[in-house]
């Protein structure tokens, strides 16, 4: 893979062979040459457990102390009271059936999470094969399908994140912008790392924090000594 001038430049900063302390490891970040945006600080856990097991999943939602950096575009599904609740609470958009064709149809996709009340999951399940491959399905776990809906847009919009399994048993998360600095990544870091050691399953047998890495959206891996 051909990498360009900056990533060469970063790669240079970074000791492959050595798990930096956390701590240090932001610091780091803050020395690669700059890129043209504000890059996104990335998270990837890997984790000794089995996705393929219901009782080995790894799921959850936690609210960033520093927020993530992104403004994230809410979507409600809801009806009545609870439309106009989501309206006064700063949702960004808000319906019912009727967006169903605009989804499906037109590939409209201008929003980062869907909230939805539990008697609109009859009605966004028919979205399932467009949002799910997404990771856009509104779920009780995540806390996306929900009464209350004001609750859900204020952590969402003060910087809420899902992390969850993926099949390759890998978290990957955006946890901060590059401009943060090391302290407040580190705080949102110690966060998330906290949230994930907390919801380790108790069917998982053996080492369950097998390697800990940041990288920033355009740079190399950076190691972390995760104890």
């Amino acid at each position: 893979m051909k990498t360009g001038k900056r990533y060469e430049e970063a790669a240079k900063l970074v000791d492959s062979s050595k798990a930096y302390e956390a701590k240090e490891a932001m610091e780091l970040l803050e020395k690669f040459p700059k890129a043209k945006f504000d890059e996104t600080v990335e998270l990837h856990v890997k984790l000794g457990v089995d996705s393929k097991h219901a009782d080995q999943q790894v799921r959850g939602t936690v609210v960033l102390p520093n927020g993530t950096g992104k403004t994230q575009r809410v979507l409600v599904f809801a009806k009545g009271d609870k439309a106009k609740e989501a309206e006064a609470a700063g949702a960004d958009f808000v319906g019912a059936e009727e967006l169903i064709p605009k989804i499906e149809k037109e590939n409209w996709f201008e929003y980062d999470v869907i909230v939805a009340t539990p008697d609109m999951m009859g009605v966004v399940g028919r979205l399932g094969k467009v949002l799910g491959p997404k990771g856009l399905m509104p779920n009780p776990k995540s806390g996306t399908v929900t009464m209350d809906v004001t609750k859900a847009i204020s952590e969402i919009k003060s910087g809420k994140v899902e992390y969850r399994l993926d099949k390759t048993n890998i978290i990957h998360l955006g946890f901060g912008k590059v401009s943060f600095g090391a302290e407040k990544l580190l705080e949102n870091y110690e966060v998330v790392m906290d949230a994930i050691i907390k919801a380790k399953p108790a069917a998982a047998k053996g080492q369950y924090i097998k390697s800990v890495a940041i990288a920033t959206t355009m740079g190399p891996s950076v190691y972390i000594n995760q104890k």
